[in-house]
This record gives structure tokens, C-alpha cells and sequence, in this order.
């Protein structure tokens, strides 16, 4: 079993959980919104003092003029922008309902997490809430000897808001078009099940010692509410377990879904105590912590889960090769960023990841995907249904073939049980030997 010893990113947690939220942004356009409204209104008061001090009453005629002609303007924009807000974001969503029926309900998914749809949202509802307030700093009849604040800043920062609203709605109406390409969607689920494979490790060398454990000290069971296991804080468990000079297994992978009474974490002495530290380590407060350090929810995300790039691409490819849907050409285009991850897996240390505190001593064993359990996941369920679709098999023996060359040599006995498999699987489809033969031909588009 391969290895790989990684350092903890101390925030990546909160800011995942952030990235899937879809109100974090939204709600910071408005609380910005009446930010702004404050140093514009300042701003206002600042430059009309300022003209009133140099007795140029000419100037403070200008910006009144200009203010009373942006005020039209200005009142108008918050309620177009609260109307275009709701029927924009509303056909959105009917749009990525239709699409997520289609092909997977995990494109809702991409959608939350997309940067786009929240920096629109958000300005939009931080225009309407600006212009909302901007309201209030107009007056009736203001005299550039007697006003004391002109809303001209204010009303400029409206008018630029509106701009940087519609220049966002553009980008925001080519991203939601793109959802609707199954072609983007697998590129995107492509691009962030590879970004975990991207995060630096070093391979586990056995002079280290690193993944050698001590004596068990005691397990710990999951008292959390059921879920999802999404992630883990890394860094608080490495702080914890360095404190108490103990070395945290975590027994269930990431993406396992937990219930109340799972052992989650197997507790050991450090490297070379075979008998303990030498002092009583509190297992049950070091439990408590790993207990605190786990998060589940309703289902598995992309941060820490290595193969739930993967699954995704696999339930994909198998709904195109649905008899409701009967797309395979979609399935050839799964099967090539299948192809694509495990390539890049083929010469990644897999199996444990062993997260180290600053002075190198490893604080937690992590249990990740075999190399056989990626290459089952990525052929297996797509092979059982695609025996009969030329097109597919044709591809996935080209892919097959293809990683036999790309991963060395200990790695390549997986890869050769699945071409043998689907050789069966096509062999049992059909009698014909000419059939057999072109379902067989490894072509990386399929059938052109």
C-alpha cells in the first residue's frame, strides 16, 4: 500500500463550507450596500463643505443639477433591479432543474458553488438596496447657499453600480447557459475532482517512520448527528493529537456516511512508544475533539473525497446510457475524463495520507481510495451497462489500453482485469465474430 504525507491547510474547511453555502454572498452585498451608503453620504457631506468654504456656489449649482436629474434615474433602478432579480434567477432555476433531471442532480450542486451566479446575485441586491437608501439623501428644492449635502457621489455609485450590474448579468447569463452543455458540466466535475490530485505530497518513505503506529490506545465512536462524512479539520486534529502525543487514525473515508455509535478514530502512541508515551493520555478528551473536527452533512463534496469526482462522472455516463436518455456519445465524453483522473492518479501515492505537525512527526493516518477501488469505480458500472453500445466499448478500451502504458508496472494488473471483463461482456452480448471484433477496436472517439 502506497503513501503520501501531506501538510494541513488550516482554513480550507471553513472556506469550503463558505463556497457551498449560496447565502454568504448575497448577504454581504447588502450588508456592503449599506457600507457604501455611508461613505458616499460622508463623501457628500465632505465635498459640498468643502465648495461651500471656497464660495464656489457656481460648482455646488452643478452637482445639484446633476443630482436632481440622476434622482429620476436612481429611483427608478430599485424596483427594475428587484423585478429583474427575481424572473432572471427564477427561469435559472427552472432551466437547471430541467438539466439536472436530465443528466444529474449534482449540477445544482456546481451551480451553488459557481462564483458567478454569486457575484450577481450579490449585485444585484446591493444595487437595489443602495438606491433603496440613496432615496433618502434627495431633497426638494435644495439652494446652493443654504444645502449642506448633495447626494452627487451617491448618485455617481448608483449609476456605476447599475453598469457593473448588467456587465455581471452578461457573465452571469453565459455561465448559466454553459449548465446547460453536458460537455462543460464534465469538464467542470473533470476540473475539481483533478484539483485534488494537484495538492502537493511527497511519497512515503519507509526511512521516515511516519506510518509507523504505536500501541492502540483506545478507540472513539461518532456522537455527532447522521450524515455524510464531508471533511475533516485537519489542522485541529494534528494540533490535538500533538498536544497529547498521540498519533489519530480516522477509520472511515471521507464520503462514508456515518450514524451515531460509528467507531470513527482509532487512537495511538507515538513512533517508537510500543508501550505508551510514558504519560496517561486523556482518550476520551482527545474523542471529543476528533468528534468536533468531523463534518457530515447530506451529501459528499469535492473537497477532501478523492473518488467523488469520479462517481460523479460515472453516474453521469450512466444516465446517457439510460434507455430514457440513450445519449453514448455524452458516456464517451465521461469515459474521457475518466480516463483523464486516472491518469493523473496512476502516479499518485494512494491508500493512506498521513498528515505531519510542523516538526514532521505524523499526527493523522487518513484512509483513501485504493488504486483498484479508482479503476473499479471509473469502468465497472458503465462496462455492465454498455455491452451492446459500440461506441462505448470501443472507448473504454482505448482508455483501458491506454493506461496500461501511462501507470507502471504494479499498477497495471487492475486495468488488465477490466479489459479482460469487458472482453467477456461483449463476448456474452453477441455471436457475431465481426460484431465482437468492432465493438472490441479500441478507438479513442468511439465511432468517430
Amino acid at each position: 500500500m502506497q503513501m503520501a504525507v501531506r501538510q494541513p491547510r488550516p482554513l480550507s474547511p471553513l472556506r469550503e463550507h463558505v463556497r457551498d453555502t449560496f447565502w454568504f454572498a448575497p448577504l454581504g452585498g447588502l450588508l456592503g450596500a449599506g457600507v457604501l451608503d455611508r461613505i458616499c453620504a460622508g463623501a457628500d457631506r465632505t465635498l459640498v463643505g468643502a465648495l461651500r468654504e471656497g464660495r464656489e456656489f457656481g460648482r455646488i449649482e452643478a452637482l445639484i443639477r446633476f443630482a436632481e436629474q440622476a434622482g429620476g434615474v436612481v429611483n427608478t433602478i430599485g424596483s427594475a433591479v428587484l423585478t429583474l432579480t427575481g424572473v432572471v434567477f427564477s427561469i435559472s432555476l427552472v432551466a437547471l432543474q430541467m438539466a439536472s433531471g436530465q443528466w444529474s442532480q449534482r449540477i445544482v450542486r456546481l451551480y451553488v458553488r459557481d462564483r458567478i451566479a454569486k457575484a450577481t446575485f450579490a449585485a444585484f441586491l446591493a444595487t437595489f438596496a443602495f438606491t433603496l437608501l440613496a432615496q433618502f439623501r434627495y431633497e426638494d428644492g435644495m439652494r446652493a447657499r443654504t444645502v449642506h449635502t448633495v447626494p452627487f457621489v451617491t448618485s455617481a455609485v448608483s449609476l456605476v453600480l447599475v453598469a457593473a450590474s448588467l456587465v455581471l448579468f452578461i457573465a452571469y447569463v453565459n455561465s448559466t447557459m454553459m449548465f446547460l452543455r453536458i460537455s462543460h458540466v464534465v469538464d467542470r466535475i473533470s476540473q475539481e475532482a483533478g484539483r485534488l490530485l494537484t495538492l502537493p505530497t511527497r511519497p512515503y518513505r519507509a526511512r521516515e517512520g511516519a506510518g509507523q503506529l504505536g500501541a492502540l490506545l483506545g478507540t472513539e465512536v461518532y456522537r455527532g448527528p447522521a450524515g455524510v462524512l464531508r471533511d475533516v479539520h485537519v489542522a485541529r486534529v494534528c494540533r490535538v493529537a500533538r498536544r497529547h502525543g498521540v498519533v489519530v487514525h480516522l477509520l472511515p473515508r471521507i464520503g462514508d456516511f456515518l450514524v451515531p455509535g460509528t467507531r470513527i478514530v482509532a487512537l495511538h502512541a507515538e513512533r517508537g512508544a510500543a508501550g505508551g508515551t510514558g504519560r496517561r493520555v486523556d482518550t476520551a478528551r482527545v474523542g471529543r475533539a476528533c468528534n468536533r473536527a468531523l463534518s457530515t452533512g447530506v451529501e459528499r463534496t469535492f473537497h477532501q473525497d478523492l473518488a467523488f469526482g469520479l462517481r460523479q462522472l460515472v453516474d453521469v455516463a450512466l444516465r446517457a446510457l439510460s434507455p430514457a436518455v440513450n445519449d453514448p456519445t455524452t458516456a464517451v465524453q465521461c469515459l474521457d475524463r475518466v480516463q483523464q483522473f486516472l491518469a493523473e492518479a496512476g502516479t499518485r501515492p494512494l491508500g493512506l495520507l498521513l498528515y505531519g505537525d510542523r516538526a514532521g512527526a505524523v499526527r493523522l493516518v487518513q484512509d483513501l481510495p485504493t488504486w483498484r477501488d479508482l479503476v473499479r469505480l471509473g469502468f465497472v458500472e458503465i462496462r455492465n451497462v454498455a455491452p451492446g453500445n459500440p461506441q462505448v466499448t470501443r472507448r473504454m478500451r482505448a482508455a483501458l489500453e491506454d493506461l496500461v502504458g501511462m501507470v507502471p508496472e504494479e499498477r497495471r494488473g487492475p486495468l488488465r482485469e477490466q479489459l479482460s471483463l469487458l472482453e467477456q461482456a461483449v463476448e456474452r452480448k453477441t455471436d457475431d465474430t465481426r460484431v465482437r471484433e468492432f465493438a472490441l477496436t479500441a478507438d479513442r472517439q468511439g465511432i468517430g
